[in-house]
């Protein structure tokens, strides 16, 4: 059982964020349960990298003197699957906006559907979608894009370094893929849509692994805070 002294001295936690939680909600909880258990008046507390509140899977956090980890952590290399849904795009790249194109899918074959990630490996430009944290003139991009102004986002270096199709059951395409900080899966998913001639958006997303730390090894924020008792 850990004691006040483990969290202090610092813990590494692996959750499961669950869908529609924001990650703020997931460190807010296990702060929460851990400063009333032990009675903190305060706790250092953190997570490795946001997950969006409509992906699931693997959020790093961090206690006590561990929080010093939190960049180091950021910078590994993550692990993502899901599902790219083509033939449409979203304004955000996913489902928080409604699909405000649609495109033909009749000419799509496997093998080419199969065959594209390969167009994305290695280190390759990418643009992060507009409908994201990323700040501008010091405001977040999604505050400008909700209200409707123009956004000129610049193109990132970032790297792919696994790109594989698991599933495909038109319009709906299954993913893995192993990327570099700073990859936006979102972007990934609009310009796949773009290099078959189509459209596409991402409709589900789970992170499965940063650097050697796996989600199997995660347990959701409310078994955490049954287990702390």
């Amino acid at each position: 059982m850990k004691t006040e002294e483990d969290f202090l001295t610092g813990q590494i936690i692996l959750i499961d964020k669950p869908l529609e939680w924001t990650s703020f909600q997931a460190v807010n909880a296990l702060k929460w349960a851990i400063r009333k258990k032990f009675n903190l008046k305060k706790l250092k507390i953190g997570h490795a990298g946001t997950l969006d509140p409509l992906a699931t899977g693997l959020l790093v956090i961090c206690t006590g003197k561990f929080t010093k980890k939190i960049p180091e952590l950021q910078g590994q290399i993550k692990e993502y699957t899901g599902t790219f849904t083509l033939g449409a795009t979203t304004p955000s790249y996913d489902l928080e906006t409604e699909v405000d194109q649609t495109f033909p899918t009749e000419h799509l074959m496997e093998t080419s559907i199969r065959n594209i990630p390969n167009q994305f490996l290695g280190e390759i430009e990418q643009v992060p979608p507009v409908f994201s944290a990323l700040k501008k003139d010091g405001k977040r991009l999604y505050e400008l894009a909700r209200k409707g102004e123009e956004v000129e986002v610049q193109a990132r270096k970032i790297e792919i370094l696994e790109f594989e199709i698991t599933r495909i059951d038109l319009p709906e395409v299954d993913f893995r893929v192993v990327c570099s900080k700073g990859t936006y899966i979102r972007s990934l998913a609009h310009d796949f849509g773009k290099a078959l001639d189509s459209g596409a958006y991402l409709s589900a997303l789970r992170r499965t692994k940063i650097g050697d730390y796996n989600v199997n090894n995660a347990t959701s924020p409310l078994v955490f805070k049954e287990e702390l008792g």
